[in-house]
């Protein structure tokens, strides 16, 4: 039986207090973590060189940033995918559920094509009413499938012929294959199913050799998993909600870790003094470079 190793505790770089940090996605060009503070709501981009983190306020809830080839972000906001030109100027770009206020997207990432998927989820996390989009460089928006309960991490393979996906409330993350041409995912199966008390599966990201790192709500840790889905490492985070996860460094082999204190009791806040912040660690994998959506 394969026992996955623990690893030093991540430790901490930015004490955010984020209410609810989320996907971050490391630049490489300008040496900057790109993340979101879905509540806020804003968009932090942290400058590790220096410590700096600014600060980018939105007009409404952000699920997920990436970046653009044409410099700038594209965005998932409450009510679809709008750009953030290289100048600051945030352009609505397609609408996603706009009608239904209850609703706003959450999670997303780019494809090896230069596509962004973004799913949704309900405010009252109510079941089956979330689904995964898919918005093309030329600003149309695909619904790829419906039914998910809370559309959260994903993230494609190093090969580019599979794409790793988490809808949370399932307790398991399901792989599909993928379609470079057209950008299709098919034959869903569960690869790696979570026990009962161990957390609930948010952000992921996978790592140059296939590993699959998974941050876990309410499990105060990340695990990678292998492509089989065996548990292969665990990093302790001194946080319980951990959120999500992205390779950044010049090398490639830091792990940035996101975290949240929306939710916690008074006293869970004074016992966790850093939740909401930002955490790092060197796992011993290297990261692939992010993606840029080509719009």
């Amino acid at each position: 039986m394969h026992q996955a190793q623990q690893w030093p505790e991540a430790e901490l770089v930015l004490d955010a207090r984020a209410r609810l940090g989320e996907g971050p996605v490391w630049d490489e060009i300008a040496g900057v973590l790109a993340w979101v503070d879905i509540l806020a709501p804003a968009i932090h981009v942290y400058r590790p060189s220096d410590g700096s983190d600014l600060l980018i306020p939105l007009p409404s809830p952000v699920g997920a940033v990436a970046l653009r080839e044409r410099g700038g972000f594209v965005l998932a906001l409450e009510d679809g995918f709008w750009l953030r030109d290289a100048d600051g100027t945030l352009r609505f770009l397609a609408p996603v559920e706009a009608d239904d206020p209850s609703i706003r997207m959450n999670d997303g990432g780019v494809d090896p094509a230069g596509r962004f998927y973004c799913g949704t989820m309900a405010y009252d996390e109510r079941p089956g009413v979330a689904a995964l989009y898919r918005l093309e460089p030329d600003g149309r928006v695909d619904r790829l499938f419906g039914g998910a309960t809370i559309s959260n991490g994903i993230d494609w393979s190093p090969d580019g012929r599979s794409c790793w996906y988490i809808d949370t409330p399932t307790l398991g993350v399901d792989r599909f294959d993928y379609d470079h041409e057209t950008g299709a995912l098919t034959n869903r199966r569960r690869v790696i199913t979570i026990e009962p008390g161990q957390g609930s599966p948010d952000g992921l990201t996978v790592d140059a050799e296939g590993g699959v790192w998974v941050a876990f709500w309410g499990g105060w840790c990340v695990r990678r998993y292998l492509p089989d889905g065996t548990r292969d490492r665990v990093v302790q985070v001194p946080a319980a909600q951990v959120t999500s996860c992205a390779f950044g460094g010049e090398l490639l082999d830091e792990l940035y870790i996101t975290t949240a204190w929306n939710g916690l009791s008074a006293s869970d806040r004074e016992a966790q003094p850093h939740a909401g912040g930002l955490f790092r660690t060197r796992p011993g994998v290297r990261g692939v470079r992010a993606r840029r959506f080509g719009g």
